[in-house]
């Protein structure tokens, strides 16, 4: 479609699946990462061969403002924001550090803010455009010994709504896509075999959600007339 689209956290799992489906839609990419620039390079340069789109590479912490200033100093048209980068954390709230509480906050909530703050005004110029976070079903029902991530993932969920009135008149639609338990690296990071064979249990689908299913639903919302804005998606088998 030759769409400019920027997709953070794309180094694995979910923001690496929704990359492919983009480029193999024919869009060029702007892919990030904090961590794993080899990773990131190594798909850049997959998929650039494999369906002849332009992706360019950032190593960012879009949690940072004058790194995600940085970035967008590189980036003079976009068309799609994808709001992917994110970390999780398990354990009791009182024994939850500050640390470890602002690192979740800025790299789940303050990284959406960010890069939407600095694509608006691309946007705006076109009077069109769409941002879509992805976001979890515990930021509606919340988790025990998931209550950061929880109270994050809520904030990606009323940022979404808000801005999307906030947008609406500029042609620029705010959608977020909002996940179940999807087998990615980071929920195996944190989650036991045992502890995803019960959750699975529990899924009416009877088994983890593909982030390829994610990407799907993803591209399928920035095809979506602009009408539809300010909704959360979910997407988790049944299972909430």
């Amino acid at each position: 479609m030759g769409r400019k689209i920027l997709i953070t956290g794309a180094s694995r799992g979910i923001g690496r699946a929704i990359a492919e489906q983009f480029a193999s839609l024919g869009d060029d990419l702007y892919l990030t990462c904090i961590h794993n620039k080899e990773k990131l390079e190594s798909l850049s340069k997959e998929l650039s061969d494999r369906y002849h789109v332009q992706c360019k590479t950032f190593v960012c912490d879009c949690g940072d403002s004058p790194s995600v200033k940085e970035l967008f100093s590189q980036i003079g048209d976009i068309d799609v924001v994808i709001n992917n980068a994110g970390v999780a954390h398990i354990g009791l709230l009182s024994d939850m550090t500050d640390d470890e509480w602002r690192r979740l906050m800025s790299t789940n909530l303050d990284s959406v803010f960010y890069t939407s703050r600095a694509a608006i005004p691309l946007m705006l110029k076109k009077h069109s455009g769409r941002i879509v976070n992805i976001t979890s079903v515990w930021g509606s029902v919340g988790a025990s010994c998931e209550v950061a991530y929880s109270a994050s993932k809520g904030g990606v969920n009323s940022f979404t709504r808000a801005l999307a009135k906030e947008l609406a008149p500029s042609g620029i639609a705010v959608n977020a896509v909002s996940c179940g338990v999807i087998d990615t690296d980071m929920n195996r990071d944190h989650l036991s075999e045992e502890d995803l064979e019960e959750l699975k249990g529990e899924i009416p689908a009877d088994r983890l959600g593909d982030p390829k299913e994610v990407a799907q639903v993803v591209a399928k919302v920035c095809e979506m007339p602009v009408y539809m804005t300010g909704q959360i998606i979910t997407v988790d088998g049944g299972w909430i």
